[in-house]
């Protein structure tokens, strides 16, 4: 049994399954929680970008995320 825990919140991901209960994003696993609060956070700036551009769309879900880990949450 492999025992998983979040990058963010550092909570135990039970049975993990890829993109179910687990999210692998920028090199880091997010727990489900935190994955959608990543969606949310990021989801009103991604929309106001024209042309949209998947380097910089990287870049930001890259950013978010270790804003995230160094605060304990997002």
């Amino acid at each position: 049994m492999r025992s998983l825990y979040c990058d963010v919140c550092s909570c135990e991901i039970k049975q993990p399954v890829s993109n179910r209960n687990y999210f692998h994003m920028a090199h880091r696993d997010l727990c489900e929680a935190c994955h959608d609060k990543l969606e949310a956070e990021i989801k009103p700036v991604i929309r106001t970008k024209q042309p949209f551009n998947y380097d910089w769309y990287n870049k930001v879900v890259q950013e978010s995320i270790e804003k995230a880990i160094q605060k304990g949450k997002f």
